[in-house]
């Protein structure tokens, strides 16, 4: 769940991180505030990235996916990218999740027929 997580939030902090020239050149939108809106959630992509061991990384995973959809008030085609990421968050937040309980579970079926082999 980790990786793909991961990978995920490295891919949107490169989007995030380029939406910020657009939002100047294109939407007119002052300077500081484009680089700071889009510098700072490429920045917690990255920080939530590193801190994905913990169940906060995954936290403000999800709080950068919805802040990521809200800048879709000044630059449009945000919202469209924001839910985008928010689709590939959450597919790879609930499809690793469960990779990782089939993966204990598999463990835990060949320690139990290990042990009934090391039995007979």
């Amino acid at each position: 769940m980790r990786s793909m997580c991961s990978a995920m939030l490295t891919m949107q902090a490169i989007v995030l991180g380029l939406a910020a020239p657009v939002l100047i050149a294109v939407q007119d939108v002052k300077p500081a505030v484009a680089l700071s809106l889009c510098l700072g959630l490429a920045f917690a992509c990255l920080v939530a990235t590193a801190s994905l061991r913990a169940a906060w990384g995954y936290w403000l995973g999800h709080a950068i996916q919805v802040a990521s959809i809200a800048l879709g008030f000044l630059l449009p085609v945000m919202f469209f990218i924001g839910a985008m990421f928010a689709a590939l968050w959450l597919g790879a937040f609930f499809l690793g999740r469960k990779i990782e309980a089939d993966k204990a579970r598999w463990a835990a079926e060949a320690a139990e027929a290990e042990e009934s082999q090391g039995e007979a």
